[in-house]
């Protein structure tokens, strides 16, 4: 499967709009079979069920009527709560944020619900026939009127629908401000990253460095935009079979245009690898969670940045998005940072990833970060203890060092924009910090 079809689909189930077209195409579908049931009957035992009273044409016709709007008046609602929900979030977190709850699978399956449960009753509503009614043909003009038909079975499985619809509303009403509060939204970015990181660097308590590439002719990118997905199995397959090696000159993520470099390719005609390797790079406008841990934690260093700024000034949901972050580096700080990607076979892979250093995740994170942190005393004094936190986790010194250092940068940016006793109590906070680093050796 190439990258293409493999980020298709990706993509496709985080569309709003796939939900809801699946669960119409499955309640149509389920709307044929009950009235063919009905139609041949096997369920002609419902009418004479003591438990049931059976519906009536005229009945059917008014019931089957009224779900039908109250279901579309309820998913226009949804779609309404939604939007506004949406706008909030990308306006007070950041527009990156946006795709994230696009891609809440309860909104998405609320909605849905609603949807299929409209499609259902419409089609059954088709089927429904009152008394005395002409035949539907030409053929069968001359004969007698038809007799009523009111499909008992598809009503049951209507009243069924329409009971999950009921419990559906009231999951809806309470998950969207549960999902806009600023610690859930933190929290599902926080878990996201964490779990992205386990499986781009499943290898736990080893630190070997990553291999650097081996040079060779360059593919270069055909088009313009952002790294969205690499096939990295059909690259390997690629390679073998042409004997060659095969370096990346970008990650997940990079943004790349014409004449720019993908790839070198050593012991191999890169020319007529060319137009094969450019189908294992998906490119598109904009960036994507899939194989990029560092979108998520631009994520969290955007929230934290804007809760810092002048306009917001909101530190605890900056040291919130610190807490997550520290997390993810700690995560991280204890991985080999080596992409899985041959498998058992790591060693002799014939393909190199562009090697990502733990430095590079620091700076990313943490880096990005500690110019707005250095202004704010409270949040300022939770950095330190973050990132001492999260060296306490690593066994490995040279990584320990790199935080060690990001505390003493964060020093000396707070001395230059803090005064009086604020600087004085981050003072003492590293003073804490640098024992602490002094104590893991």
């Amino acid at each position: 499967m190439t990258a293409e079809i493999r980020f298709f689909w990706a993509r496709l189930n985080a569309n709003y709009w796939f939900y809801p077209a699946l669960f119409a195409i499955l309640t149509a579908l389920l709307a044929f079979g009950m009235v063919y049931l009905d139609r041949n009957g096997f369920a002609e035992a419902l009418n004479e069920a003591e438990w049931l009273v059976p519906v009536r044409p005229g009945g059917a016709s008014d019931i089957l009527t009224v779900m039908a709007g109250a279901m579309i008046g309820v998913a226009s609602t949804v779609f309404s709560i939604t939007l506004v929900a949406v706008t909030y979030a990308s306006g007070n977190y950041g527009p990156r944020l946006l795709t994230n709850f696009l891609e809440d699978k309860g909104n998405q399956v609320s909605l849905a619900t609603f949807i299929g449960t409209f499609v259902y009753a419409l089609i059954v509503l088709r089927a429904v026939r009152a008394e005395g009614e002409a035949p539907a043909n030409a053929a069968q003009a001359g004969g007698d009127a038809l007799p009523g038909f009111a499909p008992q079975l598809s009503l049951l499985v209507a009243y069924i629908l329409m009971a999950a619809c009921v419990g559906v509303l009231v999951f809806f009403l309470n998950h969207v401000p549960s999902s806009i509060r600023i610690n859930k939204v933190l929290e599902s970015i926080g878990r996201r990253l964490l779990n992205v990181v386990r499986e781009t660097y499943p290898v736990e308590d080893s630190f070997a460095d990553a291999r650097e590439g081996e040079g060779g002719e360059t593919i270069t990118a055909w088009a313009t935009g952002y790294v969205q997905m690499i096939d990295f199995e059909d690259l390997e397959k690629k390679a073998r079979d042409c004997s060659g090696t095969f370096s990346l000159r970008v990650r997940t993520g990079d943004f790349v245009h014409r004449g720019l470099p993908l790839m070198d390719v050593k012991d191999a005609d890169a020319n007529n690898l060319e137009d094969s390797i450019r189908e294992d790079f998906t490119l598109g406008s904009v960036r994507t969670p899939e194989q990029d841990p560092q979108f998520l934690i631009d994520e969290l260093v955007e929230i934290g940045l804007r809760a810092l700024s002048p306009g917001i000034n909101d530190p605890f949901t900056a040291i919130t998005a610190l807490h997550w972050l520290g997390a993810a580096i700690a995560e991280i700080g204890n991985r080999d940072l080596r992409k899985d990607i041959c498998g058992e076979d790591a060693e002799n892979c014939p393909v190199i990833p562009l090697a990502d250093s733990f430095e590079h995740y620091v700076g990313r994170g943490f880096g990005s970060i500690r110019s707005a942190v250095a202004a704010s005393p409270n949040t300022a004094r939770v950095m330190l203890e973050v990132l001492a936190n999260a060296a306490r986790t690593m066994p490995h010194e040279t990584r320990r060092n790199l935080l060690r250092e990001e505390g003493r940068l964060l020093l000396e940016q707070a001395e230059a924009k803090l005064t009086g006793p604020d600087i004085e109590r981050v003072r003492e906070r590293y003073e804490t910090f640098h024992r602490a680093f002094v104590e893991m050796g």
